[in-house]
């Protein structure tokens, strides 16, 4: 599992004008199974995802096709965890820690 961090590093308007193709990329990723929750922090400076997926490589290579990304609005910081634990409504997502 992966916590991702934007961090706008343009004017909140400069967002704003790649803002739809940030959210069909966003779609695209839902679709796939990869992203479970998403959302802008607050205040907005930037947004937080949180996807599935065991495979650090491929969740940077999503990051790095986001069209925030591309348009040199964000950067991103990405931390891997284990959930041990979820809501009962997550269970499909629970993961066991290594041996």
């Amino acid at each position: 599992m992966f916590v991702l961090e934007l961090t706008y590093t343009a004017p909140v308007e400069r967002v704003d004008e790649l803002l739809d193709a940030h959210v069909a990329w966003l779609d695209e990723q839902y679709a796939a199974g990869v992203f479970i929750a998403s959302g802008r922090k607050n205040p907005r400076d930037g947004g937080v995802i949180l996807a599935a997926g065991d495979d650090r490589a491929r969740i940077e290579e999503i990051a790095a096709a986001d069209p925030f990304t591309l348009g040199g609005v964000c950067a991103y910081r990405i931390t891997e965890f284990i959930a041990t634990k979820t809501a009962p409504e997550l269970a499909p997502y629970r993961q066991q820690l290594p041996s």
